[in-house]
């Protein structure tokens, strides 16, 4: 009797002592991670400056200083201040003033005019912001600054990161969901190619990703060339940064992930001992948890989950999210893949994915309703904002991509109940041959006739055959089907009797015994490839399983699309931040152009009626030019006796502020240096004479600054 030795120990203990080293590597980078991960509140927002947006000051200031919704990221020449003619007026060295507030000196001996103020920093959630406002020096005046068109993050360098950024997204999401299929679904799965090149894929694709981003970060949160991917110095800025860390421990844990992935299909898939097989599966499991979370969090530290409210909360929950897209959109591609590519895949894999596939849609639902929450805030900043915008196109997606796999469970579930419970290829080959009994009954009757007419020959040929003797048989075996295929080697004579052989020369028997050899294994392969596409014929006839493929290929079509939403989401400013930030700098001066109101009066007397339009030029703080038109109901010009006006700015208790303007012309009246100290919304008063007794005040408030 043969037995088998069992396998020394020493070997599953050399694994086990690779995984705890792994695992060890994985809690060291999670720890330098999260160590690096500093709390932040919310996407950056400029809400204030010193000298304020659109301001005009008496003289030059030392410095200019900005104050950010959050802290930021800022290095020397990240804020430029350019005076009239474009050149630069500070000396780019930038200083921290303390909580979020940073400035930049400015050279002496400024003169008089508009100065253009730009910065560009990045935000805690890794994005890049940018921005200008200008103040004027004495008296306001023309500029020749111009700021670049592009902007900041865009262009070739902002295509290839977002590319980057999408590919490290699929490959992640191939890469767990395919290993956990392989193994929480279809451990057998370990041994087929396709699934093999499926995970190795993924996390090729995810690692190459990783790298490009890693060296395109400088060029995209700075000058947007190219070149600077591959400049050392800035590369070196990029690394000490929150994002820079992550990217690199990212690379560190997919070192982990590749000694996971070979034990996987390596020696997990040629143990045969069932026990060493399980203990071996535990370990694959516990490490391969800890990896696919550690990478994961690679972007909840370092993205929209690590800043603004309950960013405690959020990061875990933003992990969960990522490992329930990953199982499910992978495994789909997973089960998609087997469907086209491994014909042998159980009926249970089958039905313990789906399980898997809704616990995972479960977790998917609420995390994302909490995201969801705490990224948009109102329900106006859900349909206003181009993140809630975003968010509803993802949300329909996700419907869209629910209710195609419930279409996908249907089909599963008719191939299961038609087949009794096979695998649904073995279950499409019992439908075929259930379909075609009735017809082979049918000509039963026809064929009994022939069938005894040929009982005779067929006698007379067995007994013949009887003193032959029998043949060996090559088997051949196809590593891409699973298919196996016999044939006799009877073909090595051609058909020949064993007595036309001997007459042979004896010294030809070796080659011929060889090319027989040869011819046998060749014809044998020539069977299983038969065969294979034979099974592949009976498979693609079964209409349940054609279905099940297309509906599992949509699955995968709608899920591209679904993480191309996905990944524009994370580089978009989420709704309650746009919100937040634009009422952080509601308060602030803005220029905001040329201020025009028109008001309807009557004096009460005779010839009374008509309206003012009044211009005030520019509209800001500051000096501006004030022109007040006067015009009949016929639109024809209104010489009145007298026009004033006055400005009040009651939420400051400023004013009112007279202005007498001169005549010009016929119903035309100007004045010119009047100072509008601050932004806000100003009451304007025109009071407005026709006679000598017909009177009447009117008011209307307005935006200014």
């Amino acid at each position: 009797m043969r037995t088998t030795a069992p396998r020394p120990g020493p070997d599953l203990a050399g694994l086990g002592r690779l995984l705890l080293v792994a695992a060890t590597l994985v809690s060291a980078v999670l720890g330098a991670v999260l160590a690096t991960a500093a709390p932040a509140d919310a996407h950056a927002a400029l809400t204030g400056s010193d000298p304020k947006r659109g301001a005009v000051v008496a003289k030059a200031p030392d410095q200019v200083s900005l104050t950010f919704s959050e802290k930021v990221a800022m290095s020397d020449g990240s804020v430029r201040v350019l005076d009239p003619a474009g050149k630069r007026a500070d000396t780019g060295k930038t200083t921290d003033l303390g909580s979020t507030t940073y400035g930049v000196q400015l050279k002496p001996g400024l003169p008089d005019g508009t100065f253009t103020v730009a910065y560009q920093v990045v935000s805690a959630d890794s994005h890049p912001i940018a921005g200008a406002f200008t103040f004027s020096i004495g008296a306001p005046s023309d500029t020749k600054v111009a700021l670049p068109d592009q902007e900041v993050g865009g262009g070739l360098v902002g295509t290839l990161y977002d590319t980057a950024r999408y590919l490290s997204y699929a490959g992640f999401i191939v890469v767990v969901g395919g290993a956990a299929f392989v193994l929480g679904c279809w451990p057998r799965g370990a041994g087929v190619r396709p699934l093999q090149r499926l995970v190795v894929s993924g996390w090729l694709t995810l690692t190459g990703a990783t790298l490009a981003t890693l060296l395109l970060r400088a060029p995209y949160t700075g000058s947007g060339k190219l070149a600077d991917a591959f400049d050392l110095a800035k590369l070196g800025d990029v690394l000490q940064t929150k994002t820079g860390a992550a990217l690199v421990s990212r690379l560190l844990l997919l070192a982990a992930a590749a000694l996971f992935i070979a034990v996987l299909f390596g020696a997990y898939d040629k143990r045969e001992d069932p026990k060493e097989k399980r203990d071996l599966a535990f370990g694959l499991a516990v490490g391969g948890g800890v990896v696919a979370i550690g990478i994961a969090a690679t972007w909840a530290l370092a993205e929209h989950a690590s800043t603004g409210i309950q960013a405690g909360l959020a990061m875990p929950v933003d992990v969960l999210h990522l490992l329930a897209v990953a199982v499910w959109l992978g495994g789909v591609v997973a089960l998609l893949l087997c469907l086209y590519r491994a014909p042998l895949i159980d009926a249970s894999a089958v039905r313990r994915f789906s399980g898997v596939a809704f616990g995972s849609v479960v977790a998917l639902a609420g995390t994302g309703l909490y995201q969801s929450w705490r990224q948009v805030g109102s329900w106006t900043a859900l349909v206003e904002t181009d993140y809630g915008q975003l968010l509803l196109i993802k949300i329909g997606l996700v419907v869209v991509l629910v209710g195609i796999a419930s279409v996908s469970r249907r089909w599963t579930g008719r191939i299961l109940a038609e087949a009794g419970g096979l695998a649904p290829e073995a279950a499409a080959t019992a439908v075929i041959e259930q379909r075609t009994r009735a017809t082979t009954a049918k000509n039963s009757t026809a064929t009994k006739s022939t069938t005894a007419k040929s009982t005779t020959a067929k006698s007379t040929t067995a007994k013949g055959a009887s003193t032959k003797k029998k043949k060996p048989v090559a088997v051949a075996h196809s590593s891409k089907t699973g298919v196996s295929a016999t044939v006799d080697t009877d073909a090595e004579t051609g058909g020949r009797s064993p007595d036309k052989a001997k007459d042979k020369p004896r010294d030809k028997a070796g080659d011929k015994a060889a090319g027989g050899d040869e011819r046998a294994a060749q014809l044998a392969r020539q069977r299983a490839a038969v065969d294979a596409a034979r099974e592949k014929r009976v498979r693609d006839a079964d209409p349940h399983r054609s279905g099940l493929r297309r509906s599992v290929l949509a699955e995968v079509g709608v899920a591209v699309v679904l993480l191309a939403v996905t990944t524009a989401l994370t580089t978009t400013e989420p709704g309650r931040t746009e919100e937040e930030a634009k009422n952080a700098t509601s308060s602030a001066p803005q220029n905001t152009g040329p201020v025009k109101i028109k008001i309807p009066f009557d004096t009460g007397g005779q010839d009374g009626k008509g309206t003012v339009r009044l211009e005030l030029d520019p509209g800001r703080t500051g000096r501006n030019d004030l022109h007040v038109y006067a015009t009949r109901p016929n639109g024809s010009a209104f010489d009145i006796p007298e026009v004033k006006i006055a400005f009040t700015l009651k939420a400051k208790d400023v004013g009112p502020l007279p202005v007498a303007p001169d005549r010009i012309a016929t119903g035309h009246w100007s004045a010119s240096g009047v100072q509008i100290p601050m932004a806000g919304d100003w009451k304007v008063a025109v009071t407005v004479r026709t006679s000598d007794i017909d009177q009447v005040t009117l008011d209307k408030n307005v935006q200014i600054g």
